[in-house]
């Protein structure tokens, strides 16, 4: 029985696919454990929804769109980040993971099912950290990105490998590529926080939250 059970352990250890699944399923029961302590009001909804609808209006003017999925846009994940940086990281967590249903139906590229979460609800639900640096918001956009990148990264390993050139490794194919396009995204994201009225909205926000 002991030999049996630790044969059955070292199967799934071996086996990527199965590892993945049981940290994805873990990170998004987590998240979703974070979301129900989200106090839905007829304000934060309609937030939600201009928010996701923003993100996949700035999605659709796509800069430059990579082979295999990814694209620099407009700042689509800004709306997101913003939610998170507002509203706190369970409002971030949730917008962002709505959106990446939204996502998936916008552009999808599709090999494997845990592939599908880990580039689409998992990565964009990952923005949400950013709500855990309120008062810095250059630090929580990197943060959230970053968070995002290790999910695109991890799925370009395991699933994306055959597309490696000849002689590169799959660990250096998966980071270039995905950087190639979430660094100018990042950057993007940066700018047009310095460019628009952030603090502005945050105070009318909070102002609109003391009235209710």
């Amino acid at each position: 029985m002991k030999a049996s059970i630790s044969e059955n352990v070292v199967t799934v250890i071996s086996s990527p696919t199965t590892v993945l699944t049981l940290v994805g399923v873990v990170v998004l029961l987590i998240g979703l454990i974070k979301m129900k302590k989200v106090q839905f009001n007829a304000r934060i909804m309609a937030h939600i929804g201009l928010a996701i609808a923003l993100a996949a209006i700035l999605h659709a003017f796509q800069l430059y769109k990579m082979p295999q999925g990814g694209s620099v846009t407009l700042g689509s994940m800004l709306p997101i980040l913003l939610m998170a940086v507002y509203y706190g990281p369970e409002v971030g967590f949730l917008t962002g993971f709505v959106y990446g249903i939204v996502n998936l139906i916008q552009s999808p590229y599709i090999l494997h099912p845990i592939q599908v979460l880990f580039d689409y609800p998992l990565p964009f639900m990952a923005l949400g950290l950013a709500g855990y640096f309120k008062d810095r918001m250059v630090v929580g956009t990197i943060a959230g990105i970053s968070a995002r990148f290790i999910c695109h990264y991890i799925s370009g390993i395991v699933f994306f490998a055959s597309y490696a050139p000849k002689g590169m490794s799959p660990y250096l194919y998966s980071l270039v590529f995905n950087a190639s396009y979430l660094v100018p995204e990042c950057i993007i994201c940066l700018i047009l926080m310095r460019v628009l009225p952030v603090k502005r909205i945050e105070e009318t926000i909070k102002f609109a939250q003391k009235k209710a």
